[in-house]
């Protein structure tokens, strides 16, 4: 008969867990395993490939940076480089922010794409939850008809929708310029994906405290769904600032022009002028530049959320 000492059964049942790690290995070497390799070769060739994407997409971009501060028979002749001949100058930003009205153009460019925004925010939310939480007739149908929508070129609409604000009296006014920009139904499908994530026991344990149908959608749906918003209001936001075949059509008095269309007209009057016409795609971008190095966590986390990133 064999005797054990007391905790020797403790000891041998707890000995298999514990991982024997050479000395000098760092604490996430342990976590991920001795044969783990941070930079691997797949790792490197990503790495590579990401880059050289990278360079492909900014050697336009510098290239019209670079043409907007020429001058302009520098530009047109392309001598000199990516410098120019005569140095770099600022002439095509002075002469384009000394004719026309491009502070008021950037003014209508900034509220309309703000009011698009907010709008087409507050019509996805609740068409998005509807969608995802009520049940009525015909819901599959409509839906369907969202779905479907989504593969409709925009361009398909434009003869229909000039003849709406025509018929509205809404031509050359800021709400013909609105309206028809805050229907998104990929924005729809995208809110109604991420709703269909948050967890139904929330809102019954809600409903079961007294709130209503609207109260939990606004102090426990949209709260949880930030990253979300976020990312949806950002991409609304710039769609709508690029815009320029709507505007273009429906906007015809100066003073109610957005900045892409305000920039055109003024490159029209004096013909083509490519350092002017540079200086008038860095002047349209900026802002859009500046909003996403603000923002792009923000866009990062929402699209890590969203359908964009598989889930």
């Amino acid at each position: 008969m064999s005797t054990t000492a007391p905790g020797t059964a403790a000891s041998d049942t707890a000995a298999p867990t514990r991982s024997i790690v050479a000395p000098g290995v760092p604490a996430d070497r342990r976590a991920s395993g001795a044969g783990h390799r941070r930079f691997g070769p797949l790792n490197i060739i990503a790495f590579i490939a990401l880059a050289l994407m990278a360079i492909g997409w900014l050697l336009p971009f510098l290239w019209a940076l670079a043409t907007a501060f020429k001058t302009e028979t520098d530009a047109a002749s392309g001598a000199g480089g990516w410098v120019g001949e005569s140095g770099p100058t600022t002439e095509a930003f002075t002469s384009i922010l000394s004719q026309g009205n491009v502070w008021i153009w950037a003014g209508n460019s900034l509220w309309t794409s703000a009011a698009i925004t907010l709008i087409t925010l507050a019509i996805s939310a609740v068409a998005a939850y509807a969608f995802s939480r009520l049940e009525f007739r015909g819901k599959r149908l409509l839906y369907g008809a969202v779905i479907a929508s989504i593969v409709i070129p925009p361009q398909v609409l434009i003869i229909p929708l000039f003849y709406e604000m025509l018929a509205f009296n809404l031509v050359d006014t800021p709400w013909g310029l609105i309206l028809p920009q805050v229907v998104a139904p990929a924005m729809v499908f995208i809110l109604k994906k991420f709703f269909d994530q948050v967890p139904i026991e929330l809102e019954d344990a809600a409903r079961v405290d007294g709130a209503g149908r609207f109260r939990v959608f606004w102090s426990i749906v949209l709260p949880l769904s930030r990253p979300i918003l976020g990312a949806v209001a950002i991409f609304v936001f710039i769609t709508a600032w690029n815009n320029f075949l709507w505007p273009f059509l429906v906007i015809n008095d100066t003073t109610l022009m957005t900045l892409p269309v305000g920039l055109q007209t003024v490159i029209s009057a004096y013909g083509v002028q490519y350092a002017q016409v540079m200086a008038q795609a860095v002047l349209a971008s900026l802002p859009l530049i500046i909003v996403f190095l603000i923002f792009q966590k923000q866009i990062v986390r929402g699209v890590a959320t969203t359908g964009f990133g598989g889930q």
